[in-house]
């Protein structure tokens, strides 16, 4: 529905939006180049895109997480700024700690860096700020990126816990925030217990499990030997005694299927399976086998808490991927929450898209 203006705006301009008739409807940022052509950020005409306007969008994001969420209590880190939910689409900022990481997902708001850390800079003047954008972003986009030395990685702290963040790594921007909440609701059930985490990372999951959640034995697996280096880095520095492996998980469970494992509680977090939407259905494929590889080894009864951070793919296909994981194998799941992302990643109820992160927990019998 969008007809490129005859005079050929610059990729990432402010262009403002006229509906068929020739009324005004909104001002946001143009991209030919990219699959989101137009990006609104005001439907108010006398609104202009400049620093005032990032100052109160900025103000209004930080305000709730420090004020009405008061994340400040729990955590020193958590994400600032979540794209379309706090009506900036296009960019994401997360703080560790003195760190302030942001990552542009468009041309747009990459040209308006500087005017973003200067805005910062009043909430956060003694911050280190780092900022980048993935290669295929910039491709698809149609801008260059070039972001400064990575900051030297320094320790977080989430519920009393200890975790090690290294920006500028291949890691998004340094750490899954996401699951903050998920990894303490995991921790109340593994107490004693026997826990796996197939997809482990820097091993959040694990640690809570170890060390807050007092498990009697605790496994993490991942296929990438640089994060398993910073995961057991973190289980020591928080007392937790986790055994990390280092695999390709489908090869793994099935050799552990077969040797007749089983664990009380089993946790899978993969990484995104797919940005195209032509690649959906074989993402899905992936989440049936993995889903159906973990479920065989949790011990019936269990607990398997399975997720999905592949925003193309909805609930509801995930949720029948989990169904038919459970028939395949010939188990039971019994579904007792969906959760998502924690509360510092809101979305709009106009753009739903920005619930990306699907958290479903089940007993398997």
């Amino acid at each position: 529905m969008v007809e490129r203006p005859d005079d050929r705006p610059r990729n990432g301009s402010v262009v403002d939006i006229i509906d068929r008739k020739g009324a005004w409807v909104g001002r946001g940022l143009y991209n030919s180049h990219s699959r989101i052509s137009l990006r609104v950020l005001t439907t108010n005409p006398d609104e202009p895109i400049d620093a005032a306007f990032f100052q109160r969008r900025l103000e209004r994001a930080i305000s709730l997480r420090r004020d009405s969420l008061r994340l400040d209590e729990v955590t020193d880190s958590y994400r600032l700024v979540h794209s379309e939910g706090d009506e900036l689409s296009g960019l994401v900022i997360d703080k560790f700690g003195s760190t302030i990481v942001i990552e542009f997902f468009s041309s747009g708001m990459h040209k308006f860096r500087d005017t973003i850390i200067e805005v910062l800079k009043i909430w956060y003047p003694e911050a280190n700020y780092y900022w980048f954008a993935e290669t295929h972003v910039q491709k698809q986009e149609s801008f260059d990126c070039r972001p400064p030395e990575p900051p030297a990685g320094a320790w977080i702290v989430e519920h009393g816990l200890k975790f090690k963040v290294t920006p500028g790594l291949k890691h998004k921007t340094g750490f899954f925030v996401d699951q903050r909440v998920n990894r303490l609701e995991l921790s109340k059930m593994t107490q004693g217990k026997r826990v796996l985490d197939p997809c482990c990372n820097s091993g959040g999951f694990g640690v809570y499990a170890g060390s807050k959640g007092e498990a009697a034995e605790v496994t993490g697996v991942d296929l990438d030997d640089e994060v398993l280096k910073l995961a057991e880095l973190n289980s020591r520095e928080n007392g937790a005694k986790v055994t990390f492996v280092q695999a390709d998980i489908f090869v793994w469970l099935r050799d552990q299927h077969r040797a007749g494992q089983f664990w009380d509680v089993v946790v899978l977090d993969p990484s995104k399976q797919t940005r195209d939407r032509e690649a959906i259905e074989d993402a899905l494929k992936r989440y049936y086998d993995m889903n159906s590889l973990a479920m065989q080894v949790v011990k019936p009864g269990g607990v398997l808490l399975t997720c999905s951070c592949t925003g193309l793919i909805k609930e509801e296909d995930f949720l029948e991927t989990i169904r038919r994981s459970a028939w395949r194998i010939g188990r039971t799941a019994q579904i007792f929450r969906i959760s998502g992302a924690a509360e510092d990643h809101p979305w709009m109820v106009h753009v739903q898209e920005g619930r990306y992160l699907k958290a479903v927990w089940a007993r398997i019998f």
